[in-house]
């Protein structure tokens, strides 16, 4: 798999730079219904074919994906809590 092919996925999926997993399976899901000969409104079968490997080259990249459990990406993943962390001490917005 190349960079490239990961980009073409993405776009294929309409997904951004950041997608969680639940996101790629139900994007797969609604291009299966869209696409497939035999319950799509628009039977393609190339098409199929096209979302069924992209899928593939988006489940390769997530299975090897290495995640970063540091507490920058986990206030990037959780912007709430980076929020309470940073307003905890306002008088006004957190405890006082």
């Amino acid at each position: 798999m190349t960079y490239a092919d990961l980009k073409t996925a993405l776009h294929l999926f309409g997904l951004g730079q950041r997608a969680s997993l639940r996101e790629i399976k139900a994007r797969h899901r609604a291009l299966v219904k869209r696409h497939h000969p035999d319950t799509g409104q628009e039977s393609d079968p190339e098409a199929i074919r096209q979302v069924n490997a992209a899928y593939r080259v988006l489940l390769e990249y997530v299975a090897e994906y290495r995640f970063s459990f540091s507490e920058a990406e986990f206030y990037e993943q959780n912007p709430e809590e980076r929020l309470w962390r940073q307003f905890k001490t306002d008088p006004l917005w957190g405890d006082g």
